[in-house]
C-alpha cells in the first residue's frame, strides 16, 4: 500500500519547510518537492500542516483505584488519544503480587514478569502504538536484583513515588539505590515529587477538623513539598550519576530547581501536563470542583505563568497528560459506541475528598488545546510544539527516530493538521470515555483532520477508522538526556 500526501508543510522539532511524503509499507519511504510516483491513494495537503504523530509520555489506562477503575482503557483511551493527534502512548504498570508466592519469604512482593504480563495483556485492545513504565514501589535485595530484567522485556523506566506514604513510597535509601542499578543497565527513573510525610499529617488534621471539600485536597499537598522533593530528587540524582525524568512538574519552584540542577550538570529533566498550564486551586473551590482532583493537585496562575516560561526557555522538556479519568457521576450512564456504559467516579468522594479518585481526561485534548494556547497567542512556536508533545518524548524515551520524527524510515505517523480549522471544544467532540471535559467550551483553533498510524488511516475528520488491536507494542531501547 502507498500512500502520498502532496504539497503540505511540514512541521519537526527543528525545521520547517515544504514537501511531498509517500509512505510505503508502514514507513516513510521518500521525501521531496513535486514527488510523482504510481500510489493507492494520493492525498492533496495544500494549505496544511503535516506533523509527527504526538507522543504522550504518561497515561494511566485501566487503573483501578479507590475500589472503581480509570474509566479509558487501552482502546477507548487510545481512541481518543488518536482524535487528539497522538498515535503513541506510554502507560504505568502498577508492581503487583502474583497470586500465590513465588518463593520463599516473597509472600505480597511484587514480580516484574507477572506485572508486565497483566498489563500487555489489558493492551491487546491497543489501538494506537504503546509502551509502559514500571512503578518501583517496593524494594528489596531480590526487587534490586531483577530491575535489570525489565531491559529484556523493552521497559526502560522505572517510576518512583516521594508521596503516598504504606502504599506507593519507597524511601530515599532505596530511591538511590535504585538510580545507581539504573545508572548501570542504561535506564531512566522517573519521579513523582511531593513531601509525603507532610501530606499525611495535613490530611489528618484537615479530616479531623470537618474539612471534606475537593479544595482541601490542595491545601493539604503544599506546593512547597513539591520543590523540596524535587530537589532532593535532582540531588539523589547528582550523587548517583543516575538520569531521572520528573513528571507533572506544577509549581514554579520546581521549574526554578529544575534549571538550577541542570545548570549544575545533573541529568535532570521534566515534565509538565495540559492541566498544570490553565487551572487553579479555584477549580477545586467550585460546585463541581471534584472534576480537577488529580495528584499533585492544581497550583496558582504565577505558577500557570512559569511553567509557560519553563516551556518556552527549554527548562522543561516535555507536556504530557497523566491522562487517568473517571466520571464525574458515575450513577448516570453515558452512551459511548451506541452502549450504555456507568462506572463508579468521583461521587465516591461527595462527603470526603480523600476519597475521590485522583486523575483527569487529557489525551485527547493535549494537542488541540496546546496549540491554540501556546501556537496560537506567541507563548510556544509550531517548532517547541512539536518538540515537546513528540520528539522530545521519542528521545527521551528511546523511540526515537522511529517515532516523533518525519524522517525516511520512520513509522508513518503522521497528523494532517489544518491550522485554521476552528472547534467548540467539549464532551460533544471528545471520544475520552467519561462524561465531562475540562475544556468545556473553549474555542479552539487548529485541529486534526487525518492522522495515520503507521501509514494506516485511522481518523479521517471526525470518522473512525481505526480498530482493536491495531496498536504495536514498542520495545524500548536507551533514550537520551536532554
Amino acid at each position: 500500500m502507498k500512500t502520498l500526501l502532496k504539497n503540505g508543510t511540514l512541521i519537526t522539532a527543528s525545521d520547517t519547510f515544504q514537501s511531498d511524503i509517500l509512505i510505503e509499507d508502514e514507513k516513510i519511504a521518500r521525501l521531496g518537492l513535486n514527488l510523482e510516483v504510481d500510489s493507492d491513494q494520493r492525498i492533496d495537503a495544500a494549505g496544511k500542516l503535516i506533523l509527527p504523530g504526538g507522543v504522550d509520555p504518561h497515561v494511566h489506562l485501566d487503573l483501578p483505584m479507590f475500589n472503581t477503575v480509570s474509566s479509558d482503557d487501552h482502546y477507548t483511551g487510545h481512541k481518543a488519544a488518536a482524535f487528539g493527534g497522538t498515535t503513541t502512548a506510554m502507560d504505568f504498570i502498577p508492581l503487583t503480587p502474583p497470586p500465590h508466592p513465588v518463593g520463599e519469604g516473597q509472600r505480597g512482593e511484587g514480580d516484574f514478569q507477572y506485572s508486565v504480563d497483566l498489563w500487555m495483556k489489558k493492551a491487546e485492545k491497543a489501538a494506537i502504538d504503546y509502551s509502559f513504565h514500571m512503578n518501583l514501589t517496593q524494594f528489596n535485595d531480590r526487587i534490586a536484583k531483577e530491575i535489570p530484567s525489565l531491559r529484556g522485556m523493552g521497559i526502560q523506566t522505572l517510576k518512583v513515588f516521594t508521596a503516598y506514604n504504606g502504599r506507593l513510597r519507597i524511601d530515599d535509601g532505596s530511591i538511590f539505590r535504585a538510580m545507581q542499578i539504573a545508572r548501570d543497565n542504561g535506564m531512566l527513573v522517573m519521579a513523582h515529587c511531593e513531601n509525603g510525610d507532610v501530606i499525611e499529617t495535613l490530611v489528618g488534621k484537615a479530616l479531623a477538623a470537618g474539612h471534606t471539600s475537593p479544595e482541601w485536597h490542595a491545601l493539604t499537598r503544599p506546593g512547597w513539598g513539591a520543590i523540596d522533593a524535587t530537589l532532593r530528587v535532582a540531588g539523589l540524582a547528582a550523587e548517583s550519576d543516575a538520569s531521572v525524568y520528573i513528571v507533572h512538574m506544577n509549581m514554579g519552584g520546581e521549574v526554578d530547581m529544575l534549571k538550577y540542577a541542570r545548570e549544575r550538570g545533573v541529568k535532570v529533566m521534566g515534565e509538565t501536563c495540559l492541566q498544570y498550564l490553565f487551572f487553579t486551586i479555584d477549580d477545586l473551590r467550585r460546585p463541581d470542583g471534584a472534576k480537577w482532583i488529580c495528584s499533585p493537585p492544581m497550583r496558582t496562575e504565577k505558577d500557570n505563568a512559569r511553567l509557560w516560561e519553563g516551556l518556552r526557555d527549554g527548562i522543561l522538556q516535555t507536556v504530557g497528560t497523566d491522562h487517568c479519568p473517571f466520571f464525574l457521576d458515575g450513577t448516570k450512564p453515558i452512551i459511548y459506541e451506541g452502549r450504555e456504559i456507568a462506572i463508579a467516579g468521583k461521587e465516591l468522594g461527595k462527603d470526603d475528598f480523600t476519597k475521590i479518585p485522583n486523575g483527569l481526561p487529557g489525551i485527547q485534548d493535549r494537542l488541540p488545546v496546546l496549540w491554540t494556547q501556546g501556537v496560537g497567542t506567541g507563548k510556544i512556536s509550531a517548532n517547541q510544539f512539536v518538540e515537546l508533545t513528540s520528539a522530545n518524548p521519542a528521545r527521551i524515551f528511546g523511540l526515537y527516530p522511529r517515532k516523533g520524527s518525519l524522517l525516511v524510515g520512520a513509522d508513518a505517523d503522521i497528523v494532517i493538521w489544518d491550522p485554521q480549522k476552528k472547534v467548540s471544544y467539549g464532551v460533544s467532540k471528545s471520544h475520552q470515555r467519561t462524561d465531562y471535559n475540562l475544556y468545556e467550551g473553549w474555542e479552539l483553533k487548529g485541529y486534526p483532520e487525518k492522522v495515520f498510524l503507521r501509514g494506516k488511516l485511522i481518523v479521517d475528520g471526525d470518522e473512525w477508522k481505526g480498530k482493536r488491536g491495531d496498536g504495536k507494542f514498542l520495545k524500548r531501547g536507551e533514550g537520551e538526556i536532554l
